[in-house]
């Protein structure tokens, strides 16, 4: 009998724990989703801002990636003058926190 009563506690405390363990892991995919469309919000900004400053030809060359507020903008532009104020344009979007400007001039 005692050790039906033992078995019984064990299965139900790992029920309990594997319970536990499912909603934590809910909840760690709904802040992962959360993030990602941040992410993704973020990204749809600073596109739309280089094309209403920069232009499209460059938006076109010009990919975005956004990382809890980090941006990355990795392509290759005409002008050293391009390159800096797409990373301007960038820094000056909501929720952009820092700019990481990887973009490379044509020809240098």
């Amino acid at each position: 009998m005692k050790r039906t009563v033992f078995a019984l506690c064990a299965l139900l405390g790992a029920a309990a724990a594997a319970a536990q363990s499912n909603e934590q892991a809910t909840e760690e995919g709904r802040q992962k989703n959360t993030q990602f469309a941040r992410d993704a919000a973020l990204t749809a900004r600073v596109h739309t801002a280089l094309l209403n400053d920069v232009g499209l030809n460059t938006l076109r060359r010009v990919n975005v990636d956004s990382d809890n507020g980090t941006v990355t903008l990795k392509g290759v532009v005409d002008s050293q003058e391009t390159r800096n104020r797409a990373a301007e344009v960038a820094r000056r979007v909501r929720g952009v926190f820092e700019v990481k400007n990887e973009l490379r001039v044509k020809g240098g």
